[in-house]
């Protein structure tokens, strides 16, 4: 059994990791807002881009002239899976839901036969997928020195993955994130990024307008989607971040509270044990002062 001086140094042990996590706590629910926000406001322009050019490229798809990054190499063979996680961990299972996404499209492309390959943007998602497909990993970006997220950070990734494409290295990429919805609720995204999903026109009751493009799609397409592929990314990293400070919020909510509750019980056995160590003294005492 624990002496009373290694209890009392285990009940100050705990109460200074609660003191660390409320502090925690505290500086991700700063951080959430602003995270929110920023993930908030690039939403709509992902959003209208995705729009925009899948009304371009309805008329163009079947064009011969139309780019390869919304047509494909024509082949499902070599898959990239574009997997973006956070630096930094005490987040609950925000980067494992990621990873476990992605690990589980990964074994069931190489179950149909599919070649298997990935870029890892993030330290946790990089170390947590090298100890099962360390071969596969083929190249990782390291974001710790980056203290703001911008625009610059998601077009330097999208130009090595076009660059990547372009030498002909996979057919398919397939971007995963985590889409923030509330503090407590963070959903793992799977997003295919290349070829393009066009989605289909919604269909309407009224007369449907006929556009007259200038240039021609091809070549507006040509510089359209590269951009897009940026944009969605920088999305990804934006929704990434807000999904990060709730889950921490949440995880370390739950640490402070579970540590308080350490520390209850750990202060009711001390003082059990304390109590009974007094009443045995108490009594050896007596019984030596009637013995005499």
């Amino acid at each position: 059994m624990a002496s009373l001086k290694d209890m009392r140094v285990r009940i100050a042990s705990t109460r200074a990791t609660q003191k660390i996590t409320k502090a925690m706590q505290m500086v991700a629910a700063s951080k959430l807002r602003r995270a929110q926000m920023a993930a908030e406001a690039a939403r709509p322009y992902a959003e209208k881009m995705d729009a925009v050019i899948s009304n371009i490229a309805s008329a163009a798809a079947s064009s011969p002239g139309a780019p390869v990054l919304l047509t494909g190499t024509g082949q499902d063979q070599v898959h990239l899976l574009l997997v973006c996680t956070g630096e930094r961990g005490l987040s609950g299972a925000f980067n494992s839901s990621i990873v476990r996404l992605a690990r589980e499209r990964a074994l069931s492309l190489m179950g149909q036969g599919k070649e298997v390959k990935f870029f890892c943007v993030g330290r946790k998602g990089y170390e947590q997928l090298r100890r099962q497909f360390e071969k596969q990993i083929v190249e990782h970006t390291d974001l710790r020195g980056v203290r703001q997220l911008g625009f610059i950070n998601a077009e330097d990734i999208a130009k090595k993955v076009i660059a990547r494409f372009e030498a002909g290295e996979f057919d398919v990429c397939t971007l995963f994130y985590s889409r923030f919805r509330s503090v407590i609720a963070q959903i793992p995204t799977a997003q295919q990024v290349i070829p393009l999903e066009v989605a289909a026109p919604a269909a309407s009751a009224g007369p449907t307008t006929s556009y007259e493009y200038e240039p021609e799609e091809d070549e507006i397409l040509t510089g359209l989607l590269p951009r897009n592929l940026a944009v969605q990314i920088f999305r990804a990293l934006l929704e990434n971040n807000a999904s990060f400070y709730g889950a921490q919020m949440t995880a370390m909510d739950n640490a402070t509270r579970n540590a308080g509750e350490m520390i209850r019980k750990q202060t009711l056995i001390y003082n059990r044990t304390r109590q009974a160590m007094i009443t045995k003294e108490l009594i050896e005492i007596i019984s030596g002062a009637e013995a005499v």
